[in-house]
């Protein structure tokens, strides 16, 4: 009989500060050695249920419990979150938030020396962790100068010490890159595997989690389990859509070639899936159907002509050279640190080219200052709580205009004619701090769409976000292209993103710029994929087990899909 390592019985909980409960009657057994994904729309309570695993809540987050939590077989309402701790580890989503060490090794040796272990004991323990995640050679490095899928190992090393049972793991791809993501999914599997560990991981990206095998999904909303069964029974059904999860992209696919799925098809992996069996219907819906034909450009604005720039230690940008022409929605992928965040801040003046040079228009940029250049590129960070700065809605709105001497007739203008373009005129008067994560995302945009930009650059603009907030966040951008002209890049590791809303990706490695062409072509390139740590899409493997172009077939899967938001061609 199998042992339960989590036990929710008629569990409800309502947080201190709130009148409702987020948590409702929740019964759920998690089992030792299983494999579990936590799915849902962001506010679902997939978070609270994960806080209450691991302690956080009542401990940290307090609030009313009903029912019975048991972990490890301890009741946690009555138990110590140090006891707890004892038996559940969690890597964060944010890992930079984890670090408590000055060093690689401190930091794995934190949970250690809490537990006041001796040294001899305790050095070890920090050898072996660091082994089994392939950090051994980094033991003096300080945590912040690590990408981020070294950081999520770190982080990982330092529950790894032999006492907890579970492991947690809170969005663990959400700031990697497509071929990071596949390492991570491979690491957390290996030591689910090897160390015979118990794992739950909350993500939204539910084809990259299911590249490895996951036993169960617990799929919530609204606070209650809706289904609890296995990824191709879940698949099977229409639940993840009319709950706000993307789908994978290769059963989208199949969907739009009209074909109906039934459990026990091994939905969960393409690998496994009879795809000559779908073939004919597949092609004959290529056939009957045409493809997306990205449209051209405009006028050129940005020029990148043979651009360099180096912080010290080799160069981070190597003769880099593209062209942005004003209507374009593009792309900008590569691996962590392949030069993309650095190319982006040149862009918008707040470094410049050691050599080469960039064009507005044909000018040479640097004799216009930072400000000169913001009022025609705006550049919107992933984390829209490092932006906001006011108080209010509309004076976060107002304050770039302020702050560049726009004179408060015009200014009144601006702003009330952006808020009512993003929707915000409604809770103009609302303060920031009661939004969600996509309206504060939307008062960041604003707030830059108030200078009247002709580009708006965007750093991973969905990143932790479920499909429903991201569809809500792309469609506003999209209308912003198709409706205003604006010229829209999207700094991302989201494939998904690529392939719906953009037409051309440049891609990044190693600093340089390694291609420039429309997003099906790079994205079925199995060089340029190796070379900058993408992620070849199913999209490409559905079409080559059908015998399709990986070009053509993606093209056609985007014209379906844009077809389906009611754009078409726009």
């Amino acid at each position: 009989m199998k042992e339960p390592v989590v036990v929710f019985q008629d569990f409800s909980f309502r947080y201190k500060s709130q009148t409702e409960e987020t948590l409702h009657h929740i019964d759920l057994t998690i089992y030792k050695g299983e494999k579990v994904l936590i799915l849902g729309p962001s506010g679902c309570g997939k978070s609270t249920l994960a806080n209450c695993i691991n302690g956080l809540i009542p401990f940290s987050y307090p609030g009313k419990i009903t029912g019975s939590l048991k972990v490890a077989g301890i009741e946690t309402s009555s138990a110590s979150i140090f006891e707890i701790s004892k038996h559940v580890g969690t890597v964060q989503q944010d890992t930079d938030a984890q670090f408590v060490g000055l060093s690689v090794g401190e930091d794995i040796a934190y949970a250690l020396e809490n537990a006041a272990l001796p040294r001899p004991e305790m050095i070890p323990k920090v050898d072996r962790a660091a082994r089994i995640v392939g950090m051994e050679d980094y033991l003096s490095q300080p945590p912040f100068e690590l990408s981020g899928g070294q950081k999520q190992k770190v982080a990982l090393a330092g529950i790894l010490h032999d006492e907890e049972e579970l492991l947690l793991f809170d969005e663990p791809l959400a700031a990697l890159d497509p071929a990071m993501g596949m390492t991570a999914v491979d690491l957390i599997d290996r030591i689910y595997r090897e160390q015979n560990k118990t794992v739950v991981i909350i993500e939204h990206r539910l084809e990259d989690v299911l590249y490895r095998h996951v036993d169960r999904i617990i799929l919530m909303n609204e606070g209650s389990i809706l289904m609890d069964s296995t990824p191709d029974e879940l698949l099977s059904t229409g639940l993840l859509k009319e709950n706000g999860i993307r789908e994978p992209l290769y059963i989208s696919a199949l969907r739009n070639a009209g074909i109906v799925f039934k459990p026990g098809e091994h939905l969960e992996n393409i690998n496994e899936l009879d795809i000559p069996a779908y073939k004919d219907k597949i092609l004959a819906q290529m056939e009957a159907s045409k493809p997306y034909d990205a449209p051209e450009g405009g006028e050129v604005l940005i020029e990148a002509d043979h651009v360099d720039f180096s912080y010290g230690k080799g160069k981070a940008l190597d003769d880099v050279s593209f062209t942005i022409r004003k209507g374009e929605k593009i792309a900008i992928v590569g691996k962590n640190g392949a030069g993309k965040s650095t190319m982006a801040r040149m862009l918008c003046g707040i470094i410049r080219p050691q050599a080469g040079k960039i064009r507005i228009k044909g000018e040479n940029y640097l004799q216009f200052s930072i400000r000169e250049i913001g009022r025609m590129i705006g550049y919107v960070m992933q984390n829209p709580n490092q932006m906001l700065v006011k108080d209010m809605i509309a004076d976060e709105v107002r304050l770039a205009l302020h702050l560049n001497h726009v004179e408060k007739d015009v200014a009144d203008k601006r702003v009330e004619d952006t808020l009512r373009m993003t929707g915000l005129y409604p809770m103009r008067k609302w303060p920031v701090s009661v939004l969600s994560y996509g309206q504060r995302k939307r008062v960041t945009i604003a707030s830059i769409l108030a200078l009247q930009p002709e580009v708006i650059i965007l750093d991973e603009p969905t990143a932790g976000q479920d499909y429903s907030h991201y569809t809500e966040i792309m469609s506003f951008l999209e209308m912003l292209n198709r409706e205003y002209g604006i010229t829209i890049l999207f700094i991302t590791h989201d494939m998904h993103l690529a392939i719906e809303y953009t037409d051309r990706a440049i891609v990044f490695a190693d600093g340089k710029c390694i291609a420039d062409n429309y997003v099906s072509t790079v994205l079925s390139d199995k060089a340029v994929i190796e070379q900058a740590n993408l992620k070849e899409t199913s999209l490409v493997l559905l079409a080559r087990q059908v015998g399709a172009d990986p070009d053509l077939f993606i093209r056609h899967f985007i014209e379906k899909e844009r077809e389906e938001r009611g754009h078409g061609l726009k």
